[in-house]
């Protein structure tokens, strides 16, 4: 596989992964780095181009994130975005100040169509504005290319030097055509050819396992989730039988589902994979008992795992290596991919203990998003039902259960989610919405049923649509399906009384509650 690479240098914006995902879909391969990067590093890499991102400071402050004018030297094309345009302008001897008039949401642009960058994008188009700063004067050698009724730089250039500056988010999808333009930036301007497929990402990656592992042993973390299942089909085309799948019920799964699981993994399923069930219900319960914040749940259900694996690892002999579905996100998110704040520490990335007895973590989706992952999955041949059903969590309903973690919180959740699940796809949603479950909340409230007196939980329902798991929308559900699933959950299960929709975007909430 072509290596070609494109660096998204993350200057602390909330759009980070996305800039790096919409590049991803041009067919070029993009990683994130921190601002705080080396420059002989990032030359080390031989990038074919640099997306300096957004970020909250103002970077005429001496105390804000910069770069050396070095970087603007490297002969290769580079766009800054947002702060990342204004930081390109004030290294190279622009101005940037306080704007008269902060822009924020759609606004309509006036683009230079003769610009590299606007090939095929309208004259007037709708883009997102964010921004409290604005660059009065261009660094010398930039053309103005765009503006707004507000903003008289809105893009600038200079062609000699590759350099492109952009005061609004392209990545975002308000922009209309920002994905165009991100094209332009990285197939045209930096002469990518487009050789990011998955395809020859999946042949790739087999190969370096089978190099990578040899004739070792080898133990898959199985969850039965998308990630974890197309790493376990990944490693078994590697390398057959050398690979044992090791799938711990801990408990936290939806109904039914550890059953489900050992159906499609299991002995008379239809993958030949060595596999083994631990049944640890007990054991995690006892751990949790007492435990109400979120972090140190996920770092108990994490380092559980790792200790369940040791154990099992022993009992089958030397075991060289370990085998998760870490991906990107999940990296980012915990603060290992760039300049962003620990969102939440994943089981499998900042869950795990200092000291494993493997020689080895092999996480062979660790640089793909989660659409991405699934491409992976089809590519190799996994149905459909399994590549595109629900996700879910690592650390399963410990994350959906606020509070502390009881066998019996446990049963609740479970059997809310399962109604719902249930009623979705009574109702024909089921592949028009892209993640929905039901959480336990740990607020009680005082309710009335069978004329007496209540005093149970309140279960909250879950519903988002999203393409890339990064930025997500509430999805709109028919009243009288919300209606129908919270009759039937108040009715059945033993300990609600009351029953709420969430309709927080991401940001500002996450799709987990914890």
């Amino acid at each position: 596989m072509d290596k070609e690479l494109v660096i998204v240098l993350d200057f602390g914006g909330q759009y980070n992964q996305l800039v790096a995902r919409r590049v991803r879909e041009c067919n070029v391969y993009c990683e994130i780095y921190s601002y705080r990067t080396d420059i002989e590093k990032l030359k080390s890499m031989k990038p074919k181009g640099i997306i300096l991102t957004g970020g909250p400071n103002s970077c005429y402050e001496a105390d804000s994130p910069t770069y050396q004018r070095e970087l603007f030297e490297l002969g290769i094309p580079i766009l800054g975005l947002c702060y990342g345009a204004q930081l390109m302008m004030h290294v190279l001897g622009g101005k940037v100040e306080k704007a008269p008039v902060r822009e924020y949401g759609k606004t309509e642009v006036l683009t230079d169509s003769a610009s590299p960058l606007f090939t095929g994008v309208s004259e007037n188009t709708i883009c997102w504005m964010s921004h409290f700063d604005y660059i009065s004067k261009p660094a010398p050698g930039f053309q103005v290319v765009a503006h707004t009724a507000d903003c008289p730089v809105a893009a600038a250039q200079n062609l000699e030097s590759q350099l492109f500056a952009i005061q609004f988010h392209p990545e975002v999808l308000h922009t209309q055509e920002g994905t165009k333009m991100l094209y332009n930036f990285v197939r045209n301007i930096c002469g990518c050819a487009g050789t990011w497929r998955m395809d020859s990402f999946v042949e790739q990656s087999i190969q370096e396992i089978r190099e990578k592992v040899g004739d070792g042993k080898v133990l898959c973390a199985l969850s039965g989730g998308v990630d974890s299942s197309v790493a376990a089909v990944m490693l078994s085309k590697a390398i057959g039988n050398q690979l044992t799948c090791v799938f711990v019920d801990h408990g936290l799964l939806r109904k039914n589902e550890g059953d489900e699981v050992e159906a499609v993994f299991g002995p008379d399923g239809p993958y030949e994979l060595n596999f083994i069930r631990v049944n640890a219900q007990e054991r995690y319960y006892n751990k949790l008992a007492g435990v109400s914040e979120p972090e140190q749940k996920r770092k108990i259900i994490g380092e559980e795992f790792i200790r369940v694996f040791e154990e099992e690892a022993k009992k089958i002999g030397a075991v060289d290596f370990l085998v998760q579905g870490t991906i990107y996100p999940d990296v980012v998110e915990s603060g290992l991919g760039g300049e962003s704040a620990v969102i939440k520490s994943h089981h499998n990335v900042g869950g795990l203990p200092d000291c494993v007895d493997f020689k080895e973590i092999i996480e062979p989706l660790r640089n793909l998003f989660k659409d991405e992952v699934r491409k992976a999955g089809l590519e190799m041949g996994i149905p459909e039902n399994l590549v595109f059903r629900q996700p879910f969590p690592g650390p399963g309903l410990g994350i959906r259960i606020i509070g502390e973690v009881t066998a019996d919180k446990v049963r609740i959740v479970q059997d809310a989610d399962a109604i719902y699940r249930e009623e979705i796809a009574n109702a024909g949603l089921d592949k028009t919405i892209g993640q929905y479950f039901a959480a336990l909340t740990n607020m009680r409230s005082v309710g009335v049923m069978g004329d007496e007196r209540t005093y149970d939980y309140a279960v909250a329902l879950r519903a988002v649509n999203t393409v890339d798991f990064m930025t997500a929308e509430s999805a709109e559900i028919p009243f009288e399906v919300l209606q129908r699933v919270m009759s039937r959950i108040i009715n059945e299960v033993r300990g609600v009384n009351r029953v709420f929709y969430d309709l927080t975007s991401k940001p500002p909430g996450t799709i987990e509650f914890e």
